[in-house]
């Protein structure tokens, strides 16, 4: 099998490794940065090709950021003679793209829940297509650790805005509200949250921002503080109470209660 990664970061990086590792794949990346494509071909033990190169492969792989996901799909589809992938992490927009530029052949949408560095993981799968290229692609995932479990692109966006888009901004929300504080003075829970700030600043800004471009989810965060702030000023009304219950639910969540 053959394989073209189209993007030379660390997402298609990961996916060419695993295909050539548990697939035993032939893999060639392209890049508009002819000098990153060159770098992760070495990197992974591959070979770097032109992006207007008209060479076909077995499989595409669009590795690219969200915001070109689509555009690059309808680019690079024609060089497949098998079957297109995407790992670019929202799945709505790059199904229909791969089903309106690769009708006849096999579509395969993958959201690795994790950076590449922490791998293996949970990675969310939408076989919009089957055939054997997208099933020795789902195969290699799992040779290599990885938990796939299959879903629908609407409910994997859906959960996006609950896992991703509300949760970083949650994190950035406490990051950018909190104080100085001497470590003396952590409990679990805030010494936890300045882990996640941590791990979340540390990360690539770019990606975070195109999460939060692509998936709603920041609007519920910044409701849900002033409701518990416009709350906590009127205590009088018992409506504090409530999020201290335990097993408390919001009548249209399924959000944890919030800990004490």
């Amino acid at each position: 099998m053959n394989v073209l990664v189209v993007g030379a970061g660390a997402m298609g990086q990961w996916f060419a490794r695993t295909v050539r590792t548990h697939a035993d794949a032939s893999v060639a990346f392209t890049d508009l940065d002819q000098s990153a494509a060159e770098a992760a071909a070495d990197a992974v033990g591959g070979r770097a090709v032109a992006s207007d190169a008209a060479e076909t492969f077995d499989v595409v792989c669009i590795a690219v950021p969200m915001p070109v996901a689509e555009t690059a799909i309808h680019e690079f589809a024609p060089l497949a003679t098998g079957a297109i992938v995407d790992v670019t992490g929202s799945m709505a927009g790059p199904v229909a793209a791969m089903q309106d530029a690769m009708p006849d052949g096999q579509r395969l949408s993958l959201h690795p829940l994790f950076a590449p560095e922490n791998a293996p993981g949970n990675v969310a799968v939408v076989n919009d297509a089957s055939g054997p290229g997208a099933a020795a692609v789902v195969d290699a995932l799992a040779e290599a650790g990885n938990n796939c479990f299959e879903t629908t692109a609407t409910e994997h966006d859906e959960a996006m805005e609950t896992v991703q888009a509300s949760a970083h901004a949650a994190v950035l929300a406490f990051a950018m509200a909190a104080a100085d504080v001497p470590d003396r003075f952590q409990t679990p829970i805030s010494a936890g949250l300045f882990d996640l700030v941590e791990q979340v600043t540390g990360g690539d800004p770019r990606v975070y921002a195109d999460i939060q471009n692509t998936f709603d989810g920041a609007d519920a965060v910044a409701d849900a503080a002033r409701q518990i702030a416009d709350a906590t000023r009127t205590p009088s009304n018992g409506s504090t109470s409530n999020f201290h219950e335990p097993g408390y639910t919001p009548a249209d969540t399924r959000k944890r209660p919030v800990p004490p």
